[in-house]
């Protein structure tokens, strides 16, 4: 099939993971223990109680087992796919593929183990240089995330997590020696993955357990007006020590459509939209909260604790461009009757006119290029697609291939859509596919919810021979590219 819409010349097409569910290697290299490596998982729960024990909300009870468990076979995101001991064969492949960019996070916990020591741990900084470099050798730019959920948990044990400000002065401290030691080899930076993801999965988020806060909304809140805060003091420090350099902001999208035309489901949409995504993507470009803040902070009971400065920091130290993660949209009313679908950090209601993945999540191609024209024109600044893909329970045939057609139709799919945002007048830097080889699920912790066009030989208990294999979407993504999207 023959795109005619033209992508840019210099489009980035590419692919993404995070260092916690990719590197494994968990307690190699001097890292710290993290909050990733506290998410439990077992192989033989069903989909009841894989659901059930997403880990949305840390408790007291399993903050403490995972603290002191011995074994790895539980906790998938401590061994994951052994990225920190392939990344040369994996980045092969990745080059072979024709990949532009590659975005991938640091750990923060191999840099500064604990989170907050005076000096960095110099073998973690040095495997995140060999990481890059690597990168740019294979003709390769970097989009580097610097905190993708993953906190050092002694930052949680001694401080709180990020309810408590002194963790804006760890983090920072943590930026400036990235900025200082990996400035020349990262071409796009992120302060913080999915920055609303505080709201909808507070451990993943802001490192909060449930059970120890009196009001779990003012927490989050407070958590993340911290991040925010942290987020404009990295842009402001970046571009004062890198002059030129990109630093961009993040949301996870969740795109929502009234599910009639009645007026109270329009303004649900209105409100859905204000709350779940563009109050933090207005903070971040516009440089100051919202006015709709003052009405969803007092129906929540919440009330934000601000530093006197902290207007002048956001109002000055605005991102240069956006990012977003898009795999589906949803359907708002205040209808209760409407059936309740899966989804990317949340569940929402079910759109009858849109087909779901195995997972249940909403297929809608069209979402992607509403989504891109909607936030462009809102703020006018340059756009990057950071994830949108699907996960899938790929099995191997009898002679080991992979024949995932799904994944090219839901790929070309997306793919036509971003190249109509573009002829609608859409500044889109680049495209990072989620996850460009398999990697342990962030959401269910699941090794058999598949993202990528690389399969990797791993069960759900991590037993396998972690050999890497091309997928039928490996050469469909590799044309794709090769012909800046006009062959889908």
């Amino acid at each position: 099939m023959t795109n005619n819409k033209k992508f840019p010349q210099n489009f980035l097409w590419g692919g993404a993971i995070a260092a916690s569910q990719a590197e494994g290697a968990w307690n190699e290299g001097k890292k710290g223990l993290d909050t990733q490596d506290l998410r439990v998982f077992d192989a033989s729960w069903d989909a009841e109680m894989r659901r059930k024990n997403r880990d949305v909300n840390m408790t007291s009870e399993r903050f403490q087992t995972a603290l002191t468990a011995e074994d790895t076979e539980h906790y998938p995101f401590r061994w994951a796919i052994n990225f920190y001991h392939t990344y040369k064969d994996d980045l092969a492949l990745m080059q072979e593929l024709g990949l532009k960019i590659f975005r991938t996070s640091i750990s923060w916990a191999r840099i500064y183990p604990n989170g907050d020591e005076e000096q960095p741990n110099e073998e973690g900084i040095q495997y995140y240089i060999d990481l890059f470099t690597e990168c740019q050798k294979r003709g390769m730019k970097v989009f580097a995330t610097i905190l993708h959920y993953a906190t050092p948990v002694h930052l949680v044990l001694k401080y709180g997590g990020w309810k408590n400000r002194k963790m804006i002065d760890f983090y920072l401290r943590y930026c400036r020696t990235l900025y200082e030691r990996l400035g020349k080899l990262v071409d796009y930076w992120l302060p913080f993955n999915e920055i609303n993801c505080s709201r909808f999965n507070p451990w993943n988020g802001c490192c909060l357990i449930k059970d120890q806060e009196k009001n779990y909304d003012q927490a989050i809140f407070q958590c993340t007006h911290h991040q925010l805060v942290a987020n404009a003091l990295a842009v402001k420090m970046a571009h004062e020590m890198l002059p030129g350099s990109m630093v961009g902001g993040m949301i996870a999208r969740f795109t929502s459509y009234p599910a009639t035309c009645a007026p109270q489901d329009v303004m649900c949409s209105i409100l859905d939209e204000n709350y779940t995504n563009y109050f933090y993507t207005d903070v971040m470009a516009r440089g100051y909260y919202p006015s709709y803040t003052r009405r969803m902070f007092a129906d929540l009971g919440v009330t934000v604790e601000m530093e006197p400065e902290d207007q002048k920091i956001l109002a000055e130290n605005t991102v240069d461009f956006l990012s977003f993660s898009y795999y589906m949209s949803m359907i708002s009313t205040d209808d209760s009757g409407y059936e309740v679908t899966s989804g990317n950090l949340l569940s929402g209601k079910k759109n009858p006119y849109l087909q779901t993945s195995g997972w249940g999540w909403q297929i809608d191609p069209v979402g992607l290029r509403i989504s891109l024209n909607e936030m462009y024109d809102r703020y006018q600044l340059p756009l990057f697609i950071a994830e949108n893909g699907i996960g899938a329970n790929d099995l191997p045939d009898a002679d080991g291939q992979i024949h995932d057609a799904y994944r090219i139709d839901y790929l070309r799919a997306h793919v036509e859509q971003m190249a109509e945002a573009i002829a609608d007048g859409v500044d889109l830097l680049g495209y990072t596919m989620w996850g460009i080889i398999d990697i342990v699920s962030c959401g269910t912790i699941e090794m058999n919810k598949r993202y990528g066009v690389i399969y990797v030989d791993r069960d759900e208990a991590g037993k396998g021979t972690n050999e890497r294999r091309k997928k039928d979407s490996f050469d469909w993504y590799r044309r794709c590219i090769e012909t800046n999207g006009e062959q889908l």
